[in-house]
Parts: C-alpha cells; structure tokens; sequence
C-alpha cells in the first residue's frame, strides 16, 4: 500500500512561518500504485522520474522515506509530513533549521547528482539569513577538483534553471560567491573566474575587482531578474582588456558583445535574455551618462530599449552602475518621440521616410527642458554624471 507525503522546502518553509510557494509532493508504493490514482500521468525530467499530472508534479519516494530524506540534497530540505501529518526529517534537519545551516545531507550528496552544487548555491541567495556549512564548501571544492567532467557533464537546461531562480532571489550575488568560494565558477561561468584579479577601473571611481564590481550592482538589480541577469553581463568585457591600459576599459562594452552571447548560448538562456544582456552591454555606458547625451543619441537609445522591451530594466541596471536614476528623463521623451506623427506626403517613401520620421522626434526632444536626474532610488550615488564619462 503506498502513502502520500509532502515534501522539502514547503515543510521547511511552513516550520519557518514563511509564505509557501510550490508544494511538492512524493509516493511511496511503486509506480502500479501512483497509476491505480492518476492512470493519465506522464513522465517527464532529467531521470524520467517525475511524473506530471496536469500542472503538478510527483516524485517516487526512494525506498522508505527516512532513507530518501537521507538521499536529498541539503539537510534543510530533507523533511516530509504523510497524510496524518506525521514528520519524517533528516537527523540534522531540526538543528540546522534552528542555527540558520545550509549543510549537504550527506558526502555521497553530490555523487548522486553534481547540480546540487549548484543548487547550494542557489539556496544561498535565496536563503541570505541562512550560512553555507564550511565543510559543505570543502566537500564541493573537492568534488570539482575530483570530477571536473562531472560538473561539465551536466545539462545546460538544469544550470541554467539554477541561475535564473538565483537571479530571482533577495541576494543573487551569494549565488557566484559560493561558486567562487568552493571553485565551482569553471566550466559554466567561466568569464567570473578571471574577472577576480581585473580591476574594476580606475580611482576613484573604483576601489576593486570586476568580479567585486559586477556582483555589487547585481544585487542593487534584486527582484528584477532580468535587470540582474543584464548586470551580471554588463562588463564581462572588461576581463579582455589588455593589461598595458589597465585599470581603465576603453571599449569594453564592444569586447563584451560575444562573451555575453557564449555565456547565454551556453547556459541555454531564452533568446530574450540574451538579446537583452548584449544590449545592455553594449548600451550601459550612455545609460550612465543619458542626461549629457547628444538628442539624436539618446532617440536612437530610448528607441532601441521600447522596441525590445527593455526599458524599464535597462534604466535599473543603469541606476545601479552609475548611481543615477535617468528612467524619468527617458519616460518623457519616449512619450515625446512615440507623440510625433510623419506627414502624409512624407510616407511610404522607405528609408527616406524613416530618416524624416527621425528628424521629426529628435526636434521634438530638443523643445523639451532639461530635467535634473533623481539619484535612484535603490542604487547609492557611485558617481556623479560629469565623472562618469570618465570611468571606462
């Protein structure tokens, strides 16, 4: 006869007294008992382990349900509750809840599955009051070095999916600390490692490292992924910045174009986060500097961001580079230049018609007064717009 159990973070979280946000749930039995219920069920996952019904997913329960909290990939997560509402948890789950732990249920963790790396990680930034457990750390540090193919092995899709939810969470940076900690940054994000020793640009505008830099405004972007996953982006091209103009970066933004793309490609991004990283990239510095910016510059700027639906997360990533909210001055006239209509006479006469209609909108944010920048509301002041232009 098999049982019904809920399991992992929504037990954690219900014993937290925090919000619950997916409920997953395990069986035990055997399959024959899981289709006696749900005979329309599907697999699906990495493992074809999961089983889908409708919207929700179900896990098989490996052998007894002690043994499989022992089999999970942090103690934190390795709680379940049946039907009648008994707890089954970890030996270690109750202390490490209490003390705030992040810990690997076991040493065998990550020979079973070398994502949970990853997922540690994850759990790091979503977890910020939590710590990560010093010989977790050696334990992943040591795995990597043991099983490099492992690690490379892995699916991009699964890489990814743990990257994206660490964009999402309160403190994304932990993410790439952890990584970064325990070794783990190569193969998957390779750009980050040499971006530790690379200044970040010259006093006093920077006082540490790209990777320092990078990982500060990532977190200034917390609770817009998107925005976080364009500042992660943003100045990889530093890390190719040849060392007899160091510490300044003139051009970054153009070197950091297919870095970005090898990034996303490789990490299995949607197209439109890395449509959007390499935009961002190559665009951040005029972000910084938009209230000085010629009028034709800031059209084709403000014009380039609404059409690929970008905009608003452009100007926060650009608040927490430059330390400037420009996205009130950037509103206005994208009103202004998405207001004015071409003549009659003047269309459907090709490029002609566009350069017309251009002509149009860059006269019509020259009428407009100067509006003075507010400093962003989440992002301290880093530098003052004059000295901005200077940073690269």
């Amino acid at each position: 006869m098999g049982e019904w159990f809920v399991v992992g973070g929504a037990v954690r979280d219900l014993l937290l007294g925090r919000p619950v946000h997916d409920v997953d749930i395990s069986f035990s039995g055997g399959e024959e008992f899981f289709l006696q219920r749900f005979p329309s069920a599907r697999k699906t996952g990495d493992s074809l382990r999961i089983w889908l019904v409708g919207p929700d997913e179900f896990t098989p329960i490996d052998g007894d349900v002690l043994r499989d909290m022992a089999s999970r990939d942090l103690t934190v997560n390795a709680a379940a509750f049946d039907a009648e509402g008994r707890l089954f948890l970890h030996p270690s789950f109750l202390s490490d809840l209490e003390n705030r732990v992040l810990r690997l249920t076991s040493e065998q963790a990550l020979e079973r599955d070398p994502l949970r790396i990853f997922r540690a990680a994850r759990f790091a930034a979503d977890m910020p009051d939590f710590r990560l457990d010093s010989e977790s750390l050696d334990l992943m540090r040591a795995f990597v070095l043991r099983n490099p193919d492992a690690v490379a092995a892995l699916p991009a899709e699964r890489v990814g999916k743990e990257l994206m939810r660490a964009l999402a969470s309160p403190v994304p940076s932990r993410f790439f600390a952890v990584l970064g900690t325990a070794g783990c940054l190569a193969p998957w994000f390779q750009e980050l490692a040499p971006a530790a020793s690379i200044p970040a640009g010259p006093a006093p505008w920077h006082d540490n490292s790209v990777l320092e830099h990078t990982l500060e405004v990532v977190d200034r972007c917390a609770g817009h992924p998107l925005a976080a996953w364009m500042a992660l982006c943003h100045d990889l091209g530093k890390i190719r910045t040849s060392a007899d103009i160091l510490p300044h970066h003139y051009g970054h933004e153009c070197r950091g174009a297919d870095l970005v793309r090898s990034l996303g490609t490789r990490l299995r991004m949607p197209s439109r986060h890395i449509r959007a990283a390499v935009t961002a990239t190559l665009q951040h510095m005029k972000g910084g500097i938009y209230g000085s910016l010629r009028v034709g510059t800031r059209r084709d700027l403000i014009c380039k961001l609404h059409n690929e639906g970008i905009f608003h997360d452009f100007w926060i990533l650009a608040g927490a580079d430059g330390g400037w909210n420009w996205e009130p001055l950037a509103s206005r006239d994208l009103a202004a230049v998405r207001s004015v209509r071409l003549p009659e006479a003047w269309r459907n006469k090709g490029a002609e018609s566009g350069r017309r209609l251009r002509m149009l909108q860059c006269e019509a944010l020259s009428r407009l007064p100067d509006i003075p920048p507010e400093r962003a509301e989440n992002a301290p002041p880093l530098v003052s717009t004059a000295q901005s232009q200077e940073k690269a």
